[in-house]
């Protein structure tokens, strides 16, 4: 009895670890349709979307099943609350994913960004991909050293987040409103998968100490 419950929880851990994998390959996607003004990549990363949604809504059922059939105690239920809330954070990320895909798809065929300003934003997009990969492999491992690495990996997204605003604010900025606006927002879409990404790891830090590191802004 207790090999299958524990083959449960690992399912659950696989589940999201899974998720993360699933959002990182969306955002991937999303930013190569921006960048690219690619609209067929754009529609995969809309389609795709649901299957994250509904993986998310398998990894819940599964977590609120071992709640009421096990009562799990100490570090058990740690793990299945951390799930509860991770899934919705991973499922956040691929919310972010999508709206960066969609920002591709409604102004196509033009380009959503203007040519100096690509660059950055291929950098929030490998910054979030490698963000969103790391939290998978520190749910599988509960290694809360690489989780607390995530936070100074996300120093970068802040980074570059800010120098958007710079770059926004610059008297030199000569694209008009509409671009300010998308560029606005695309920025804040990325910035905010890299807190979901960072959100998950510290709940891997709580499963394994029982304290969460810091508050939750996300």
């Amino acid at each position: 009895m207790r090999d299958a419950y524990q083959e449960q929880l690992d399912g659950l851990a696989d589940g999201l670890a899974g998720m993360c994998t699933d959002v990182a390959v969306a955002m991937e996607k999303a930013t190569r349709a921006l960048l690219e003004t690619d609209l067929q990549l754009a529609e995969q990363v809309i389609s795709e979307d649901l299957q994250i949604d509904s993986i998310r809504d398998t990894a819940e059922e599964r977590a609120f099943a071992l709640l009421a059939l096990q009562a799990p105690v100490a570090t058990d239920l740690r793990i299945v609350v951390a799930a509860i809330h991770g899934a919705g954070d991973i499922e956040r990320m691929g919310d972010l994913a999508l709206h960066v895909a969609q920002a591709a798809r409604r102004r196509h065929p033009q380009p959503v960004l203007p040519a100096e300003i690509a660059p950055y934003f291929a950098e929030m997009g490998r910054v979030g991909v490698a963000l969103a990969t790391k939290a998978g492999e520190v749910i599988r491992s509960r290694d809360i050293e690489a989780a607390a690495a995530l936070e100074a990996d996300d120093d970068a997204m802040d980074d570059l987040h800010k120098h958007m605003f710079n770059v926004l604010m610059d008297r030199n900025w000569s694209h008009g409103v509409e671009a300010a606006v998308d560029v606005t927002l695309l920025a804040r879409f990325y910035e905010r998968y890299a807190d979901h990404a960072v959100a998950v790891a510290r709940r891997i830090v709580y499963v394994v100490t029982g304290s969460m590191p810091g508050p939750l802004t996300v």
